[in-house]
C-alpha cells in the first residue's frame, strides 16, 4: 500500500481519492491559456521594402507570410520576389548556421527555424517590382447641383423685396467646387443683373470675394451705395478720336460698323443710326482738318466715339501678355510712348494731345504693359468706311493695363529695351502716304485700358 501523501497516480480515477480536487483548477487553467494567447499575439512582423516599412501580426506559416508580403507590395506576375531575414532578427539557432548577413526564406522549414523562440521578426522583401502604392485618397464629396438662394433687394430707397428661389447647375456641374478642388464660398461684392425682356428672364452676378469680410449679414445698400457700385463695375470702353485731312473741300460720308460683340456707347457729334451695329456721319471736310457736321450744325476738328466690348470676352492676361506686349514703369512709359508716336508720323501737336488726354489713366498705375493692334484686328472690332477714293488710313489702337511689381517680373525679356527695337510702323500698317498733303487721309487714335 502506498501512502496517500506520496502520489495518487496509481489510484483509479473513479475512486474515492479522485473526488478530492482543488476548486480553482479550471480558473487557473483558463488564466494560463489567456496568458499564452497574449504572448502569442505579441509576436509581430516588420515588413521592409526599399525605404518603406509596415508592421503586421507574425503569420504562423511561410505561405501566410508570403501572402501578406505580396498583398502589401502587389508585384507584377513576372517580377522577381524573395524574402530574407537579417541574422540579428532571426532565432539564435538559425543565425549560428549561416555565415552571411541574411537568412533567405525558401519554404516552411526555413521559416519555422527563423522564428523559433523569437518574439518579433523582420522580413525584407527582395524584388524588382515598384514600391507599394500609397493609400488611395478619400473619395470626393458628392457634387452640389442644387442650392436654395435668397436675394434681399432695394428697388428704390425705402422699398425692399426678397426673392427666394433655387439655383440649379447645368449639366450637373458641381457648384461647390472648381475642377482643382477649390471651394466656392464666402461673401462677394459685385453687381447683380436681373433681366425680364419678353420670354427672356435671366439673373447674372459678377463679383469679387471679400477677404476677411467685416460686413454685417443684414446690411442693406442704399441708393448712394448702389450708384457708386454701378460706376465701379462699369466695363472699360475704347475712346476713339477720328481726324480727316483733305487736300480740298469736299463732302463725304463716314460709316462706323461695330462687331456684334461690341456696342457704341457714345458719339460726338451725335451720329445718325443706320442699324444696331452701324452709324453714319455726313460731313463737309475742309483743308486743315475742320469738319462740318450738318445734322448738329457743328464744326469740329475730330469725331469722338466710345465702344464697349462684351465683358465676357475681355481677359486682361490674354489681351496683354509677355508674348504680345511690353512692360515698364510709368515714368519710363510716357517718354517711350512719345517716341513711338513720333515714329508713327504723328505731329508734335497730335502727340501732345494724345498724351494729355490719357495721362490721368496712365498715372493711376505704377507699372504699365501695352501693345498696339494691327489694322486687321482693329477692323474686326470697329470698321470704318468713307466715301472718298483713294483714302489713306492710319489707325493707332493702344491697349494698356496696370501691373504690380510682382507682375512686372512676368515680362522679363519684354521690357522697354525690347519695345524700342520693335518695328511699330510695320505692326500698325503705317504708310509714307500718311504724310502726303495731296492725299485724302484719315487718322484714328484709340485707347483701351483693360483691367
Amino acid at each position: 500500500m502506498l501512502s496517500p501523501a506520496s502520489t495518487s497516480a496509481s489510484l483509479p480515477s473513479q475512486t474515492f481519492w479522485g473526488k478530492f480536487k482543488k476548486k480553482g483548477d479550471k480558473e487557473s487553467e483558463f488564466r494560463e491559456r489567456q496568458a499564452q494567447m497574449a504572448l502569442a499575439r505579441q509576436r509581430l512582423l516588420t515588413l521592409a521594402y526599399e525605404d518603406m516599412e509596415t508592421v503586421r501580426v507574425l503569420p504562423n506559416s511561410f505561405l501566410e507570410l508570403e501572402a501578406v508580403a505580396r498583398d502589401w507590395t502587389k508585384p507584377p506576375p513576372d517580377a522577381i520576389f524573395g524574402l530574407r531575414v537579417p541574422v540579428e532578427f532571426a532565432s539564435l539557432h538559425a543565425s549560428r548556421l549561416v555565415s552571411g548577413p541574411y537568412i533567405y526564406l525558401t519554404g516552411e522549414d526555413s521559416y519555422q527555424i527563423a522564428v523559433m523562440g523569437v518574439q518579433g521578426l523582420r522580413v525584407e522583401i527582395v524584388s524588382d517590382a515598384p514600391p507599394p502604392p500609397d493609400e488611395p485618397p478619400p473619395p470626393p464629396p458628392p457634387p452640389v447641383t442644387e442650392m436654395p438662394a435668397t436675394f434681399n433687394l432695394e428697388l428704390v430707397p425705402g422699398q425692399h423685396v426678397v426673392l427666394e428661389t433655387t439655383v440649379a447647375s447645368a449639366d450637373d456641374v458641381d457648384m461647390a467646387r472648381m475642377e482643382d478642388g477649390t471651394v466656392v464660398d464666402g461673401q462677394f461684392w459685385g453687381k447683380l443683373n436681373i433681366v425680364h425682356d419678353g420670354d427672356t428672364h435671366t439673373v447674372d452676378f459678377t463679383g469679387t470675394r471679400i477677404v476677411n469680410p467685416d460686413v454685417p449679414p443684414d446690411m442693406l445698400f442704399d441708393s448712394r451705395v448702389m450708384s457708386k457700385l454701378t460706376t465701379a463695375t462699369k466695363p472699360s470702353s475704347v475712346k476713339c478720336h477720328l481726324s480727316i485731312l483733305s487736300p480740298a473741300q469736299q463732302y463725304c460720308d463716314v460709316i462706323l460698323s461695330v462687331n456684334p460683340l461690341w456696342r457704341l456707347e457714345l458719339t460726338w457729334p451725335p451720329a445718325q443710326p443706320v442699324n444696331e451695329t452701324k452709324v453714319k456721319y455726313f460731313l463737309r471736310v475742309h483743308p486743315g482738318g475742320a469738319l462740318e457736321h450738318f445734322e448738329s450744325e457743328m464744326v469740329t476738328t475730330s469725331l469722338y466715339y466710345e465702344a464697349v466690348p462684351d465683358p465676357a470676352m475681355v481677359d486682361p492676361n490674354d489681351f496683354i501678355a509677355p508674348r504680345n506686349g511690353y512692360a515698364m514703369s510709368f515714368r519710363d512709359f510716357v517718354p517711350h510712348l512719345m517716341s513711338v508716336l513720333d515714329q508713327l508720323g504723328m505731329s508734335m501737336h497730335a502727340r501732345t494731345n494724345f498724351i494729355n488726354n490719357n495721362i490721368s489713366a496712365f498715372s493711376a498705375h505704377k507699372n504699365i504693359a501695352y501693345r498696339f493692334l494691327s489694322p486687321s484686328k482693329i477692323a474686326a472690332a470697329i470698321d470704318i468706311s468713307v466715301t472718298s477714293d483713294p483714302c489713306v488710313f492710319t489707325r493707332l489702337f493702344l491697349i494698356f493695363r496696370g501691373l504690380t511689381d510682382d507682375d512686372v517680373g512676368l515680362f522679363a525679356g519684354a521690357g522697354e529695351k525690347e519695345a524700342n527695337s520693335v518695328n511699330w510702323r510695320e505692326i500698325v500698317g503705317w504708310s509714307e502716304n500718311s504724310k502726303d498733303t495731296t492725299q485724302f487721309r484719315l487718322l484714328e487714335t484709340s485707347v483701351f485700358e483693360v483691367s
